[in-house]
């Protein structure tokens, strides 16, 4: 109530500064219209006692009159009337401005009247997030988790909801750090786990770091049967070159999957293109070791050609560094490192990637 009656007072300020003027009628030219008249006369009868002096000429004496007798007029005029209207007309004129003036204010209160919603109070931020999160809009919602955890830091369960939020988001950052608070705060679960070594992997550009790979162990240790640990265990086996054991932890994970599984395709898929391409290589499971040895090598020598002539994604860089490392040969690995930052130079994330594999692999030169 309080703003409308401020509404009310500010309009009536506004209608008022403006009728205020156009209630005076136009001031006089004179202060005193008698004076002026007195004046004009007076010079009228000095021009005919020169013309009868002959002091001045005939021509000279009209023209004289005339331009007399012209303010003569004028005066008398504005002395009959110095507004130049009657008071009827002057009543009609401040009728006419106040209805034009309160008209624009009157209108606009119609309109809201009819269309807004003048009666419902206002419903602020802090009002919104308390009320029933289904009625809510996603980002609503959203918003409304991140107030509450962050005046409770410790609810590993509001946590886990958003973690898995953020992953959909593509904000894997903002998933690793939810899920790492769901497992420090309670929520220590396999699925939670199995989270953040993905949100780690992905954020990491596809790449399974030493920090992802401790996450999905360590959900596996909880739960043997969880497919998506398995499954990023299995991709960083094949990230190392050891091809073999990522086909056999592939094969098994199918074996262990519940018929329709949604994840099961893709598995399949990943498991095809590595049988392909370790059928390709002849078959160098079935080698004795050291012609195993040798065929590995003659493989990665293989990819490290062919990124050096150009292209190259980060887990191809990645396999190509670790299978190095792995065969002990950790100056090729170091000069293959130096060739991926300069080919993902514009690739932060990828950047980023490399340093932490070159931490985890030991790669980084010392000084000396």
């Amino acid at each position: 109530m309080l703003i409308w009656i401020i509404f009310a007072v500010m309009t009536g300020a506004a209608i008022f500064a403006l009728l205020w003027p156009l209630s005076h009628g136009r001031a006089a030219a004179f202060a005193d219209g008698a004076d002026a008249t007195s004046l004009y006369r007076a010079q009228l009868a000095e021009i005919d006692r020169d013309l009868t002096r002959r002091l001045i000429g005939q021509s000279e004496a009209e023209a004289a009159r005339a331009e007399a007798a012209r303010r003569l007029l004028r005066a008398s005029g504005d002395e009959a009337g110095p507004a130049g209207e009657t008071e009827s007309s002057l009543r009609r004129r401040r009728a006419s401005s106040a209805l034009a003036l309160s008209c624009v204010p009157l209108l606009a209160l119609l309109v809201y009247g009819a269309y807004g919603s003048p009666g419902n109070p206002d419903q602020p931020l802090a009002a919104r997030l308390q009320a029933d999160p289904s009625r809510q809009d996603f980002a609503l919602a959203l918003t409304r988790i991140e107030t509450h955890l962050a005046a409770n830091p410790s609810d590993g369960k509001g946590w886990s909801v958003i973690a898995p939020v953020y992953m959909r988001q593509g904000r894997y950052d903002d998933a690793a750090t939810a899920f790492a608070a769901a497992i420090r705060h309670g929520a220590a679960n396999s699925e939670a786990h199995a989270g953040l070594g993905e949100a780690r992997t992905l954020a990491a550009g596809g790449v399974v770091t030493a920090a992802a790979r401790d996450s999905m162990a360590e959900a596996v240790r909880l739960d043997p049967k969880n497919a998506r640990a398995r499954f990023f265990l299995a991709i960083g086996q094949e990230q190392d070159g050891d091809a073999p054991a990522a086909i056999a932890a592939l094969r098994a994970l199918l074996g262990d999957a519940v018929p329709d599984a949604p994840w099961t395709q893709a598995v399949r898929q990943r498991l095809e293109r590595l049988e392909t391409d370790t059928s390709g290589a002849g078959g160098i499971a079935t080698l004795p070791p050291a012609e195993r040895q040798v065929a590995i090598r003659a493989m990665v020598d293989g990819l490290a050609e062919r990124l050096k002539v150009g292209g190259g994604t980060l887990p191809e860089w990645t396999r190509l560094i670790r299978s190095q490392t792995v065969l002990g040969d950790k100056p090729a690995a170091r000069e293959a490192l130096a060739t991926a930052r300069q080919r993902l130079v514009q690739d932060e994330p990828a950047l980023a990637a490399l340093d932490a594999l070159a931490d985890e692999l030991s790669l980084k030169e010392t000084a000396p």
